[in-house]
């Protein structure tokens, strides 16, 4: 990775507008970059994704500036680890920044920021029907939202899907954008280990069923013709929880934080299921919605190889 020495002192140069602006949407469109903010994010984007990184801004050790006759250094040992690996990179520049242009480019830093490019982050529908995509070892799992509008639900639920050992997360329909910032941090790097997608529910339902995909949905009630089943009772039986065992692949759609899941998706759907309570709580949020049944199904596939 090419590295200028020098440090970059001036909040107000174009460059550093230009970084701060893509904490806007229409921003990131408009240049096709996004930022990834954070230690945690950058060190995973730098070993999974560097070939969607185009610059890193590292900020430097005010207590041995370059003025002073020798390099800049990072500003602690955790950001200087992930400079060293990043310096293997051959498409990737970087630059040394004071503590007030790194403020001036976020506020949630913490010494590191890379501006990465929006082209290829996502994964196209046949990156997810190529077989070598889906090499991990357990069930083939998707996890899909419909109308996920929170930036934080969205990072948090990525994460968890990757934890779980899903394929691929899609998110249906209008939701919040990938690229925003929010759910960039949220994911905590996991953006950058598993496939990620968005499109319209009948793409979504098409893909499903090109794929031979049983499709189950999280949701309370379910409808008149389609009734929910609990949790409890299908993992019981192996029914749900053991898609491997069918041969058939399968993907969990959770629905909007606040308005769940329409209808006639529901009516789409193979199974409905729903977490049962025990206390007084009316309901789960979504995230904790997802790490239940996400972590359910996760676990009792791969139960006899316990």
């Amino acid at each position: 990775m090419p590295f200028d020495d020098s440090i970059l002192d001036n909040p107000h140069a174009q460059r550093i507008r230009r970084l701060a602006e893509l904490q806007d949407r229409r921003a990131r469109q408009r240049h096709g970059r996004f930022l990834i903010e954070g230690p945690q994010s950058v060190r995973e984007a730098v070993r999974w994704r560097s070939d969607l990184l185009t610059d890193l801004y590292i900020q430097s050790d005010e207590s041995s500036p370059a003025a002073r006759g020798g390099h800049p250094r990072p500003f602690n040992e955790t950001v200087g680890a992930i400079m060293k690996q990043a310096r293997e990179l051959p498409d990737c520049y970087g630059h040394f920044v004071s503590a007030r242009v790194m403020r001036a480019i976020s506020g949630n830093a913490q010494g590191i920021v890379a501006q990465a490019r929006t082209d290829g982050f996502l994964a196209q529908s046949m990156d997810l029907e190529d077989p070598q995509s889906l090499a991990k070892e357990g069930p083939d799992l998707v996890a899909a939202f419909w109308q996920i509008r929170d930036p934080g639900n969205a990072g948090t639920v990525i994460r968890t899907a990757d934890a779980t050992g899903c394929k691929a997360v899609i998110l249906v329909d209008q939701c919040v954008e990938l690229t925003n910032p929010k759910v960039i941090r949220s994911t905590a790097g996991s953006a950058f280990h598993i496939p990620l997608m968005t499109m319209g529910t009948e793409d979504f339902l098409a893909l499903c069923r090109r794929q031979g995909r049983t499709m189950v949905a999280a949701d309370v009630y379910g409808t008149p013709d389609k009734p929910v089943r609990s949790l409890a009772d299908l993992m019981a039986s192996g029914a749900l929880t053991r898609p491997d065992s069918a041969g058939r692949p399968m993907v969990l759609l959770f629905g909007n934080e606040a308005r769940g899941l329409p209808k006639e998706l529901l009516q789409a759907m193979d199974q409905i299921v729903r977490i049962p309570i025990y206390g007084r709580a009316e309901s789960l949020n979504l995230a904790t919605s997802a790490a239940v049944l996400l972590y359910a199904m996760a676990m009792s596939s791969r139960i006899e190889r316990m």
